[in-house]
């Protein structure tokens, strides 16, 4: 394939919070190794890319950066130029809603309106009115992790208070236009064919416009750590607390049990926590302050050292749309603990012991199990690592982008002929 000059649009690329801002750093660095010029435009908090990738920042008002009324304030007015747009922003969120998605594609599209400069556009899961316009002038690819609905329908799910349901349906609003957009988007790439079925039966979307290709993984990034000793009562897992969807609580009901027969078992939480958030209360409610470590805003690297000194990982999700702690945890080789739900059984294969979702039993009598007999479920997970090396490697998988690119040109290029 020719050099391409490749766009990938990000309206938020948080660092250090949830998958987006791993899947930017890794797709775009895995396209520039491939010899393609890769340039990310990105909203705030922007990304932490490879030095052979260019970024683009396109600052919105970045109003989640605080929750202060007055700071917001401030950053409205302190943004020269303002637009309509910025004042749609910030009373929206003033109101509970979530219009980055909207607003960055606005402001995109603006920015893409008269410019000959790239060969392809990537967006990433903004699925906004504004790509509907990208695409009529580009060649587009719109990349769905997974349909937000279901983060919404499990929220529901979680609470039955009116003011709780309230708020969710305002921070949701932005589903009516993905909804809306979807449809209409051309090429899609999603990571799991789980992924695939939720966008087909939520967002109503052609299966022939939908193509899988899993995210990859550095495997030297995430690896076993020589000469670095495994706390046998050390459990790890993923999980922004207070998020229904990441099934957190079983996770803290199974150590509650675990701790009975194991009084030094602890598990750390690579994630934040609120203070006075539905987490906290519970591991006060289960006596678990001195068995519950929270770590966030780390780097791969301090990630990397956290799984090798841990003795299980625990993914207790009860939706993914593609896991990354799950390959994370296997390409380290740490026996694994996970929900056979949605993507995780495709991502897993054998080698993970799988779990009903929502079950603390099955939780704790699993840890137990392993570490009552863990030389057998170590050998797995040294088996669960060259599994991930094989099957989610970035040449590999990049390779499967470049078929999908060269296919989006080329239905692009005839439609214009």
């Amino acid at each position: 394939m020719r050099k391409l000059n490749i766009a990938i649009l990000s309206y938020r690329s948080a660092r250090f919070g949830g998958g987006q801002g791993i899947y930017v750093r890794d797709i775009s660095y895995a396209l520039n190794l491939m010899g393609h010029n890769v340039e990310v435009i990105s909203g705030p908090p922007y990304p932490d890319l490879h030095k052979e990738v260019n970024l683009i920042k396109l600052p919105g008002l970045d109003l989640f950066e605080t929750f202060f009324f007055k700071d917001r304030l401030k950053k409205l007015f302190s943004k020269k130029n303002k637009s309509i747009h910025d004042y749609y922003e910030f009373f929206s969120v003033l109101f509970g809603g979530f219009p980055e998605p909207k607003t960055f594609g606005i402001r995109v599209n603006k920015y893409l309106r008269n410019s000959k400069k790239y060969d392809l556009i990537i967006d990433n899961q903004s699925i906004s009115y504004g790509m509907l316009d990208i695409q009529k002038r580009f060649p587009f690819i719109e990349i769905i992790h997974h349909p937000i609905t279901i983060d919404y329908k499990h929220e529901l799910e979680s609470s039955k208070k009116i003011k709780y349901r309230i708020s969710r349906y305002r921070w949701y609003s932005f589903l009516k236009m993905q909804k809306k957009v979807a449809p209409g988007i051309n090429r899609i790439i999603t990571p799991s064919k789980s992924s695939k079925q939720g966008i087909i039966s939520e967002f109503k979307c052609d299966q022939e416009k939908i193509s899988v290709i899993n995210n990859g993984l550095d495997t030297n990034e995430f690896s076993p750590i020589k000469n670095y000793s495994r706390n046998k009562y050390r459990l790890i897992t993923t999980a922004s607390a207070d998020v229904p969807l990441k099934g957190l609580d079983y996770s803290l009901q199974a150590l509650k049990i675990l701790k009975k027969d194991f009084p030094k078992i602890h598990l750390i939480v690579i994630g934040n926590i609120k203070n006075n958030g539905h987490t906290r209360k519970l591991i006060k409610k289960l006596n678990l302050k001195d068995n519950v470590i929270f770590k966030a805003n780390l780097s791969k690297f301090e990630i990397n050292q956290l799984y090798a000194s841990s003795s299980i990982a625990i993914v207790s999700s009860l939706y993914e749309g593609f896991g990354y702690p799950v390959i994370e945890a296997m390409s380290c080789e740490v026996p694994l603990i996970a929900t056979n739900t949605s993507s995780i059984p495709e991502l897993t294969s054998n080698y993970a012991k799988l779990i009903e979702p929502k079950n603390k039993e099955m939780i704790s009598n699993s840890v137990k199990e392993i570490l009552l007999d863990y030389p057998k479920y170590k050998k797995i997970a040294q088996n669960g690592r060259k599994h991930i090396i094989q099957n989610f490697n970035w040449i590999k998988i990049t390779k499967e982008y470049e078929k999908i690119i060269l296919k989006t040109l080329e239905e692009f290029n005839n439609a214009n002929i």
